[in-house]
């Protein structure tokens, strides 16, 4: 691995209280000029000012103290690997307050990363460009030099020259728009002073926009804006953030600091959203919802991301973590928040059961690994923060705070969150502040259970075995660190401070007992329990660990599941628990088959999702070996009773998880070649290219991604002619994601060129080569080839940020193949800095599966076929 750089935080002895900034961007040659006036203080007499530039050229800089003459700066000394820029001046500028004056140049880039221009199509499909921000982390300094760390606030005044046609927004509301004196094709607009804030969370943008407009009860007021002519498509995230804003204003205790909030689609966006104070920005697909063409699971994603930036108003905006390192607090509070905000905006989508599978499993299976890291990481140098923009950072970080919230409970977090703001608003803060304050409201060791969980990588396994005496149930559980190549069994074994819930078959919903395990291992009673009651550790799966059972106490969970009394959440985690043991070999994996084969009578969305996941898994580990065909039958087996309850159309008075059901069933089968569903799929494709009958939103992945898959080239043009007519983000995503089931070696390839052309976004590059790494084993053998072959052109796409990663995730092999070396001397040769973490986390995998395969590959094998043999 390349050396870490050294990397040294700017010097204190000049600071900002105020950026007065004007920025000129042109929007045809893609430069911009600037012009900053920041107010600044000198705590110590100094010749030199050091600040964070970027891909900058600065014409002039001079500073004035208070009262006194002008200095011109007499030299700009770039350090270009540090992204800093030191001004030298010929005598000292004195202590107190002064003003740097700067006027720099830039240009309008296509990174998707600092001040950038967006491409987009005017309804009548003339080719133009927007210029937009993504400051976090360490951008702000490409748009104008400042003092680019987060402890570093100021307010901002912030002028734009823009053409006149344009719609020019920025975190703050307009105060002023005049005629620009030199161009009458331009207006000036002037922005009102922002609150004290981080540079990161600046944001500005030019061009041409619909809105649709709201005011939330408490008085602010809130705007969605679209792309022209879809005005229509930004009402459903309208309604979501007039909604969340007065929650999380009573959540909180703290009313919301600014006078407005703007909600805005950007067409060229590498993230999901980004938070910037007042006007946050989105991907289309995170924000715009059309009634028509829009699936389910679309308004759930557009209610989570809106939950999730709204919430980083408060929590990151008012308060703002101190140093890069506390990024995990920042994301993991706002990934959990935002569950809380769409139950209370949605309850019927039961997102909680949903958190679990799709947050919670996730980061048990990343942190199982032994290239996981702990949630917080020391960061220094810009580019190591993008790596820890990761499932460790969101998932796990939301997953540990709905444990304490759990461990506290609603009130008191409530209170100590309340307290945490006030005292840090405007302020800077580091996770340790926000245990105190929680420490306080609840008179919980807080900080001592927490840094168990944050400071050290992993989570514990939980044996639990138990003996009855009299009327009595007495559990024996200790703790291990768990490894997904098995239980940690060296001497210096790290262990936690583990908050553990158990419950009984009495009353399966509500905790009867709660002990914080504080040692490796320890004994307790429960009173009146009668032998033939179950008892369940962890119930609502909300605890971060694994558990093992002893056999008996699994056997008398186990009917829990065929019966339906174990809650969905924890049906779930039970099969997930087992199915990660089998993965680390602690049981077999046809332990875990016989256990999904006990699902029939599964009526939970979340649960079949799951287990569809879990068989995804095994069905690729199996794509090596002879019987493949075999896993297929199975997953054909366990989903035909429920498709065949579900059928192909909703019913009257269906709801949200009825339709994610279906097309998750649906999908399944399709893809396993179930025929009556490949045929009806077929069907349905036919009448919806014709235009006879066009499919709801919910059932076009599912049939895509069917007649795909068992399909040839006529197929492909014809889902390639869909995607140009597509008017909607959605729908082309939507394509994008299935084109890869195609499974003709040419047609492979052609999905591949066409992920690097005109047509696909530059951020969705990304997901088109995943649907071919992820379809099939030659699939995957193409993508990774063309990754590799077309790597520069990539990496230069995407300049190390964090698609870099996702991109090298989606296309680890799950199993070594001859040439696994070749691809890990690959990138000896090819630095990603920003994925060197995803790198081996990805080798690593591949050995796991390997040992996998190895060790249960024949046993899984007997029973796939003795499942079908006649009885004797």
């Amino acid at each position: 691995m390349p050396e870490r750089r050294p990397f040294v935080r700017l010097p204190t002895d000049v600071y900002p209280v105020n950026y007065g900034l004007c920025l000129k961007p042109d929007l045809i040659d893609f430069t911009f000029e600037g012009k900053l006036e920041a107010v600044v203080e000198v705590t110590q007499a100094t010749n030199q000012i050091v600040m964070n530039c970027a891909d900058i050229d600065i014409i002039t800089a001079s500073f004035a103290p208070e009262g006194g003459e002008e200095i011109n700066a007499t030299g700009f000394n770039y350090q270009n690997e540090d992204e800093k820029v030191t001004l030298s001046f010929p005598s000292a500028l004195q202590k107190g307050s002064g003003t740097l004056k700067i006027d720099f140049v830039g240009e309008l880039n296509d990174k998707m990363k600092g001040f950038y221009r967006s491409k987009y199509a005017t309804p009548a499909g003339e080719i133009r460009y927007a210029a937009v921000t993504q400051f976090e982390a360490t951008d702000a300094r490409r748009a104008f030099p400042c003092w680019d760390e987060p402890a570093i606030k100021a307010t901002f005044d912030i002028t734009l020259i823009v053409p006149k046609d344009r719609v020019a927004l920025s975190n703050m509301n307009v105060i002023d728009r005049k005629p620009y004196p030199d161009d009458e094709n331009l207006v000036e607009v002037k922005f009102a002073t922002t609150p004290i804030m981080s540079t990161y969370l600046v944001a500005f943008v030019i061009g041409e926009y619909d809105f649709v407009e709201s005011q939330s009860s408490d008085g602010v007021t809130v705007r969605v804006y679209t792309p022209i002519g879809k005005a229509e498509q930004g009402k459903f995230a309208l309604e979501v953030a007039t909604k969340t804003l007065p929650f999380y204003k009573d959540y909180f205790n703290v009313p919301y600091p600014l006078p407005k909030i703007d909600l805005i689609a950007i067409a060229d966006f590498a993230a999901g959203a980004m938070e910037n104070w007042g006007l946050v920005t989105y991907r289309e697909t995170a924000l715009l919802i059309d009634p028509k063409n829009s699936c389910s699971s679309s308004r759930q994603w557009v209610a989570l991301v809106v939950g999730h930036e709204l919430a980083h108003q408060w929590f990151g905006n008012l308060v703002t973590m101190e140093w890069w390192t506390h990024l995990w607090l920042n994301e993991g509070f706002a990934s959990w928040i935002e569950y809380l905000c769409v139950d209370h905006c949605f309850p019927e989508y039961d997102i909680w059961t949903q958190f679990v599978s799709a947050d919670y499993t996730r980061a048990l299976d990343l942190d199982a690994l032994d290239n996981s890291h702990p949630i917080e990481v020391n960061v220094g140098h810009p580019s190591e923060v993008d790596e820890i923009f990761d499932a460790i950072s969101y998932s796990k970080g939301a997953s540990v705070i709905r444990m304490l919230h759990n461990y506290i409970g609603d009130e008191d977090f409530r209170k100590g969150m309340n307290a945490y703001l006030l005292k840090f608003q405007h302020k800077n803060a580091s996770t340790e502040d926000l245990w105190d304050c929680l420490e306080q409201a609840s008179g919980k060791p807080i900080a001592a259970v927490m840094s168990s969980w944050t400071k050290q990588m992993g989570f514990p396994i939980i044996v639990v075995d138990q003996e009855q005496q009299g009327d009595d149930r007495i559990l024996k559980i200790s703790q291990k660190k768990f490894c997904a190549s098995g239980p940690h069994n060296g001497e210096d074994c790290p262990s936690w401070m583990v908050p553990i819930s158990i419950c009984t078959s009495e009353d399966p919903a509500c905790t009867k007992l709660k002990v914080l395990l504080d040692r490796p291992e320890t004994s307790i009673t429960l009173n009146n329990i009668s032998p033939d009651q179950w008892v369940k550790i962890n119930p609502g799966t909300v605890g971060f660990y694994r558990i093992q059972y002893s056999s008996s106490m699994l056997e008398s969970l186990l009917p829990g599941i065929r019966d339906l009394t174990l809650q969905p959440v924890d049906r779930l985690g039970l099969q997930n628990d087992l199915f990660s043991l089998s993965r680390a070999g602690m049981i077999s994996t046809v332990e875990v088959l016989k256990l999904m084969e006990a699902f029939v009578n599964e009526p939970n969305y979340t649960v079949w999702s799951d287990l569809s996941c879990n068989l995804g898994v095994l069905s690729s580990l199996l794509s090596h070996t002879d019987f493949h065909e075999e896993i297929q039958e199975f997953i054909r087996d366990l989903f035909t009773p429920i498709g065949l309850k579900l059928g192909w159309d909703s019913r009257q008075g269906e709801g949200h998880l009825d339709a994610l059901l279906r097309g998750l069933v649906l999908g399944k089968l399709g893809k396993a070649g179930h025929k009556p569903t490949l045929e009806e799929a077929r069907r349905r494709f036919k009448d919806h290219v014709e235009g006879k009958q066009i499919l709801s939103a919910d059932l076009r992945s599912p049939v895509y991604l069917t007649v795909l898959k068992h399909g040839d080239s006529t197929t492909l043009d014809t889902m390639l002619k869909l995607h140009k007519q597509a008017d909607m983000q959605e729908e082309k995503n939507r394509i994008e994601r299935v084109l890869g089931a195609i499974s003709a070696p040419d047609l492979i390839q052609k999905v591949l060129n066409f992920a690097l052309s005109e047509e696909v976004r530059p951020q969705d590059t990304v997901s088109v080569i995943g649907g071919v790494a992820g379809s099939s084993k030659h699939g995957r053998k193409a993508a990774w080839k063309f990754v590799k072959d077309n790597w520069e052109e990539l990496h230069n796409r995407y300049q190390g940020g964090f698609l870099i990663s996702r991109l090298i995730k989606v296309n680890a092999p799950p199993v070594a193949s001859a040439n696994m070396s070749v691809q890990l001397v690959f990138f000896e040769s090819h630095h990603a800095p920003a994925a060197e973490r995803t790198v081996q986390q990805c080798c690593e995998n591949i050995l796991l599966n390997a040992a996998w395969l190895k060790r249960d590959a024949d046993d899984i094998h007997q029973y796939l076929l003795q499942r079908k043999a006649p009885p004797v």
